[in-house]
């Protein structure tokens, strides 16, 4: 039986690890390099900067993490194991109880877009680059 928990700081590196993971396995527009750009911010910056709820299994192992700013879900992410297992939907109508409203996802991660869709996010605008500046399109969701 999986549940909701808070995250301390004993968890950081099994966040990266789902993180990188998950990044493997579903973000195939990005380079080797991409990815390990964006490690240390995930690790030493983004983590910091989002209210962060994770599902843990029965071994109280992390299965996946989802992290709210304001109204905003910046980032959610499943060990790439149990995808299709429900884990993201039960953190996103987490966020969404809690006041989530919105979410910006990468264009090229197709399975991210219609997942969103299907929990009843709409599009409102696209942006060509990535917040960090990169040409990766990103797409700005809105609950309905």
């Amino acid at each position: 039986m999986e549940h909701l928990t808070h995250i301390s700081n004993a968890d950081r590196q099994r966040l990266v690890e789902v993180w990188e993971g998950a990044v493997r396995a579903t973000h195939h527009f990005l380079s080797e390099e991409d990815i390990q750009f964006f490690k240390p911010l995930v690790r030493d910056t983004y983590l910091d900067s989002v209210q962060l709820t994770c599902l843990r299994d029965s071994e109280g192992r992390i299965s996946g993490f989802i992290g709210i700013a304001d109204d905003k879900v910046e980032m959610l992410f499943v060990d790439p194991a149990q995808h299709g297992q429900g884990i993201g939907r039960a953190l996103l109508e987490h966020a969404v109880a809690q006041g989530a409203r919105a979410v910006d996802v990468n264009e090229q991660n197709p399975r991210a877009v219609g997942f969103y869709l299907r929990m009843g996010f709409v599009q409102q605008g696209r942006s060509e680059v990535d917040g960090s500046g990169k040409p990766f399109p990103i797409l700005h969701l809105v609950k309905q």
